[in-house]
């Protein structure tokens, strides 16, 4: 059995371990929950009882959840048993089919699958708790996260301890709940808490996600030593250019000295390549559609020409002075691939841009494509593919691209080629080669005015998904209808408010005030004398 309890299906969808609601209970559960109105008598007292009745379906729906996937999980395994997979492979793609299933990436579909095992198998009080509501998933999560290094046995041990049946948690917040689950767990085994902080030294890493507005999150996990001396170092020297007088905040000196000492220049400006995708009507136009910065995501159109502005352009790896545009011709739709280099003076922020042109069908935004006899794809088609992509082409994973992958296997006649190629993270390459999976190109949606590259994935239980590479600057939006328009052009009405059309901006607040006059409560008639 691999060290797994496999809980049973039986009849009327209850799984395993204990029962729990199943699928009709939950259905029933949801056919009480009425929209209802709220009267001047009680106060909207209505209206938070629905609320309470909601939030008992989710914690509810969410206990079902985790019965479901650990019996697909057994069900998963005995197949794969069945098929002579050896035991250390047991259990392969069942958390990623559980993640496209309920649209999540496959990292997040992996925690779920923990979440769920130890929930069934080994915490039945923290999972009765999150029947009947008394405690929502993610408080769930805080306990089983807080317990995971302890055996199975110390685990149902806490479990017992902090059952919330018992008033434990009532009124608490979640700093509680990780408070009282830490000193449990310190007190059953404090030699395994001991060596789990020892071992998350070892887990140290800096990873960069976006923010709103072109900013982004640069964060460090580090031991609390070296971390409170960092955050030292910096304070320290904010409060000194503060007292010299600099008119700088705090928190932005503390930001530019991290930067700048990271880089080893003023202003983190360095040789290394920032890529922009950019159209041309955007570039030398003045057009509104924004540009991709891979790695981060959309950026405003102005924002990247400010990037740009002040500099040297080249084309296609020339340097030179004012380079042209890049028009679009028959073939296609220009678009601009900036590579932003240092120039390589010390302290002189002025840049050299490198331009490379990259083409689209017309109004599909597809790339246009590119292919080879090679078994590994060459540094073009690499660099290629990573603009099309931009992330891992897996659907609801967005992680970033580390390996490129042939949709239809190199071994099983599939070519070196765009359209047989897409990035993919390491994770989801390597589920992908498991044993029921398979993956077929195909044309893009219909009716969507988009033929944009998509791929079909099809899981070992014949479900499948389909992802379509994201849309590139310029690319249509619904049908003959382009994102993009020229400077002072009519607006496209299927597209984002035009902010800078003063026109669009007197009809917005005509129609705001319409609909505040019609909102006004009107005096009551008199009757005629």
């Amino acid at each position: 059995m691999d060290g797994k309890r496999e809980p049973e299906v039986v009849p009327g969808g209850r799984c395993g371990a204990g029962g729990g609601a199943t699928v009709p209970d939950v259905v029933r559960l949801l056919g009480t929950v009425r929209p209802c109105h709220t009267t001047d008598d009680d106060g909207g007292a209505g209206l938070i009882d629905q609320l309470r009745q909601l939030e008992d379906l989710k914690s509810a729906a969410a206990a079902l959840q985790a019965r479901v996937a650990v019996a697909f999980d057994a069900a998963q395994r005995r197949v794969q048993r069945a098929a002579g997979m050896p035991a250390a492979e047991l259990g392969a793609g069942v958390a990623a089919q559980i993640a496209l299933a309920r649209r999540e990436s496959p990292a997040r579909g992996g925690r779920l699958l923990g979440l769920a095992n130890a929930l069934v198998t080994e915490m039945p009080h923290t999972l009765a708790a999150l029947d009947t509501g008394q405690l929502n998933e993610w408080r769930a999560t805080l306990l089983v996260k807080e317990t995971a290094c302890l055996s199975a046995a110390d685990r149902c041990a806490v479990d017992e301890e902090l059952a919330a049946d018992m008033g434990t948690f009532d009124g608490v917040g979640d700093r509680a709940i990780v408070a009282a689950a830490r000193s449990a767990a310190y007190q059953l085994d404090p030699r395994s808490i001991t060596q789990r902080a020892s071992h998350a030294a070892t887990e140290r890493h800096v990873s960069l996600r976006p923010a709103p507005d072109t900013m982004c999150y640069l964060t460090a996990l580090l031991p609390v030593a070296e971390g409170v001396a960092a955050h030292a170092a910096l304070t320290r020297h904010a409060a000194a250019l503060v007292a010299s007088g600099d008119p700088r905040s705090r928190g932005q000196l503390m930001a530019d000295d991290l930067v700048e000492r990271i880089t080893g220049k003023a202003g983190g400006i360095s040789g290394i390549e920032i890529q922009l995708v950019i159209t041309d009507r955007t570039l030398f136009q003045g057009d509104s559609e924004p540009a991709r910065l891979p790695g981060y995501g959309i950026v405003p159109a102005g924002w990247a020409r400010n990037l740009l502005q002040d500099t040297h352009v080249g084309d296609g790896g020339t340097r030179g002075g004012a380079g042209g545009s890049s028009s679009a011709g028959p073939a296609g739709d220009g678009k601009l691939d900036g590579r932003r280099r240092g120039d390589g003076a010390g302290g002189d922020k002025e840049m050299d841009i490198w331009l490379r042109r990259l083409y689209t069908a017309p109004a599909t935004g597809d790339l246009v494509a590119m292919d080879s006899r090679a078994r590994l794809f060459p540094a073009g088609l690499r660099r290629f593919l990573q603009v099309r992509d931009s992330t891992c082409r897996t659907p609801y994973c967005d992680a970033p691209i580390r390996h490129m992958d042939h949709v239809i296997p190199w071994s099983e006649g599939g070519t070196t080629s765009g359209g047989n190629g897409a990035g993919a993270c390491e994770a989801c390459n390597h589920t992908k080669e498991n044993p029921g999976w398979t993956a077929r190109p195909r044309p893009g949606p219909a009716g969507n005015n988009s033929h944009r590259h998509t791929l079909d994935l099809s899981t070992p239980t014949g479900h499948s998904y389909h992802s379509t590479a994201p849309p590139l600057p310029g690319t249509a939006i619904s049908r003959g209808t382009a994102m993009t328009r020229k400077p002072g052009g009519p607006r496209d009405p299927g597209g984002p408010p035009d902010t800078t059309d003063p026109a669009g901006g007197r009809r917005r607040k005509e129609l705001k005030h319409k609909v505040k006059a019609q909102k006004r409560p009107r005096p009551a008639r008199q009757p005629a004398a």
